[in-house]
């Protein structure tokens, strides 16, 4: 199949990690497929710990295609299943759930911060967060089991018992603060979703266009012409966010777009975060010092909603957006921007704000902030997160019983340990293999 050009290489093993240059023909006619490199991985010292060749061809489908006919007229090789390389390197301890499941983000990342989180994971920092809670839990184990088979007297000194007990109270807080991280890890590998809402022909649909930088919806000057949610998934900042576009907030008789606007009110009352777009010559007070809001937007604000003050052109001299504040709410320092979406004024600082706000809210670092030393969430999966929340039980547990109930503490730090492991894959991962791999990409 591979023809080395140097005929001596035929009678031995090929020089391992390097590339070579070779003629890769046909297994039975010996006709010529690319002029092409190939290089040996010896194992164990393999991505899969198995002996591997990776060959390296020009693209081109018809090259591809007759490259994988020649592969498939070999009785021994067989197309591999989607990330099955992956899983044979799990399997073999070269890589551990947390960063299998990192290695798929950073694939799939679509986002600059996305794939600094998924790099992160895929590097092991989740997997050395995770084991070092794990291995707190074990000493707090074993301090508790010394206390089985000896007792506090001549070989365990007295406390050791309260220490655990310490331990264990410190490590639950720490563990606790994890799971207190706003999703933040979650919201960043699956895309943060942000509706945008307001009155008719505020501005909402103008908006979302200018996001998705196409005319992605209708935008007319009749009332009600948005009806059904709009969904794209855009880069804001470096950000996934998943933005909807809702029907205009108001009350009507239209059977169809009263069926819209309860979608849209629904779908801002299950965003992360929203965007209120409001026209800034219809809403500013007399003075032009408060944002009056309209009465059906009123109670879908919420401290993460952002304000968007649009049609500023139609204004004369607008106020800073730091001396405006919105009635009822006075603590939204940050999160108001004024711009005109006709003329293009003020929306660029628009989205870079936002972009901003949400890695703030977030705590997240930037693309900008590559060179500072980057730290990947712990939870990044609701699966993490259902893992540490039983080990924080199994911990108020032990904590909850008497000295003299020792045995049934050891069992629930055991237990404890046992739910941590089952993140990183040292413990009964077989019925979640399948469900990670799934969406693999053939052969990796």
């Amino acid at each position: 199949m591979v023809r080395a050009h140097n005929p001596q290489a035929r009678t031995r093993e090929p020089t391992p990690w390097k590339l070579q240059r070779c003629r890769i023909v046909h297994p039975e006619n010996e006709s010529l497929i690319d002029d092409g490199l190939a290089v040996y991985f010896r194992a164990p010292y393999s991505y899969t710990t198995h002996p591997t060749i990776e060959l390296h061809i020009h693209s081109g489908r018809a090259l591809i295609a007759a490259l994988l006919s020649s592969l498939s007229r070999i009785p021994s090789l067989r197309p591999a299943e989607s990330g099955e390389f992956t899983r044979q390197a799990l399997l073999a301890g070269r890589l551990d759930l947390t960063q299998v499941e990192g290695l798929h983000d950073l694939i799939e990342a679509d986002t600059e911060v996305q794939r600094i989180q998924a790099l992160g994971t895929a590097g092991g920092e989740t997997r050395a967060q995770y084991d070092s809670l794990r291995s707190q839990i074990i000493h707090c184990l074993a301090q508790v089991e010394a206390l089985i088979d000896f007792g506090e007297g001549e070989d365990i000194e007295e406390g050791v018992y309260d220490r655990a007990k310490a331990e264990a109270s410190t490590l639950l807080s720490q563990i606790q603060g994890h799971l207190a991280d706003s999703r933040k890890g979650e919201l960043v590998r699956s895309g943060i979703k942000m509706a945008i809402f307001g009155p008719p022909n505020a501005g909402k649909s103008s908006l979302f266009n200018y996001l998705a930088n196409r005319p992605a919806s209708i935008v007319t000057p009749i009332p009600g012409t948005t009806r059904d949610v709009l969904e794209l998934t855009l880069d804001i900042g470096g950000l996934p966010v998943v933005v909807a576009d809702t029907a205009g907030l108001r009350r009507t008789d239209d059977v169809v777009e009263s069926i819209g606007v309860e979608r849209g009110t629904d779908a801002v009352k299950n965003a992360d975060f929203s965007v209120c777009v409001l026209p800034l010559s219809e809403v500013l007070s007399s003075d032009g010092s408060t944002i009056a809001l309209p009465k059906d937007v009123q109670e879908l604000i919420t401290p993460h909603t952002y304000f968007l003050l649009n049609k500023a052109d139609l204004v004369s001299n607008p106020l800073p957006t730091s001396n405006l504040v919105i009635d009822g709410h006075p603590d939204t320092a940050g999160r108001v921007w004024t711009a005109s979406l006709a003329t293009g004024e003020g929306t660029q600082a628009f989205v870079q704000g936002l972009a901003g706000a949400l890695m703030s809210q977030l705590n997240i670092n930037g693309p900008s902030a590559q060179s500072q030393e980057h730290h990947a969430p712990l939870v990044t999966r609701e699966r993490h997160r259902v893992h540490l929340e039983s080990a924080c039980r199994f911990l108020k547990a032990f904590l909850a019983l008497p000295p003299e109930d020792v045995v049934l503490g050891a069992e629930e730090l055991r237990y404890a340990a046992q739910a941590l492991g089952r993140v990183t894959g040292d413990i009964g991962v077989e019925d979640v293999l399948d469900a990670v791999f799934r969406d693999f990409c053939i052969g990796k």
